[in-house]
């Protein structure tokens, strides 16, 4: 006979064991953890990889190709780290600037404004400028080419730049150009990348 409980419905049964499942997988350590972090350090290291390995983008006539030959070519680089946290060679600002100031001048020596010509002139400036710079071989650094050509009509211009800086190792340099009807303003910003 069933035993019936205060509603009147017949009582539930247990449920029949299940068998243990798989053994559970160790959870990854937290480096939180009491003496997890030396741990954690030493399986990094025995997993890295220190091969620098280089891959040459290809010179094929097939542009449509390119694209699918670099993500599988990207896919299989692997860099070691250099754990380097200051650069080989810190940037020096007077040499940058002089050879930017040379090439200002050179380029717009003979040059009247024209903003349809301005605006192409700019961007080849600015890669002008860029291969000049990275020619002094600052390894590591990142360069931020600014090129102004403004039209002299009388007003007044104020020029800032905001960014997160490192005093040490990161610097700037200006270059200006005058003529009669415009200025032209270079800033070439020059950021150190661990």
């Amino acid at each position: 006979m069933e035993k019936r409980g205060r509603g009147g419905r017949p009582g539930v049964s247990p449920a029949p064991q299940q068998p243990p499942l798989e053994p559970r997988r160790d959870r990854r350590l937290s480096m939180f953890e009491k003496d997890a972090y030396t741990q954690i350090l030493r399986e990094r290291l025995r997993e890295s990889i220190h091969d620098v390995q280089y891959v040459e983008p290809p010179f094929d006539d097939s542009i449509a190709d390119i694209g699918k030959e670099w993500k599988s070519a990207l896919a299989k680089l692997k860099f070691a780290n250099s754990y380097r946290m200051e650069p080989l060679k810190k940037f020096q600002t007077h040499p940058v600037e002089t050879k930017v100031q040379q090439i200002l001048t050179e380029s717009l020596k003979d040059v009247k404004y024209d903003d349809k010509i301005f605006s192409r002139l700019s961007l080849e400036l600015a890669d002008h400028i860029l291969l000049a710079v990275k020619e002094f071989g600052y390894h590591r650094y990142k360069f931020i080419i600014k090129v102004l050509l403004i039209q002299k009509t009388g007003q007044a211009i104020n020029v800032a730049s905001r960014g997160i800086w490192d005093v040490t190792w990161d610097n700037w340099i200006s270059a200006k150009h005058e003529a009669e009807s415009y200025v032209a303003l270079i800033l070439v910003f020059a950021l150190y990348c661990e």
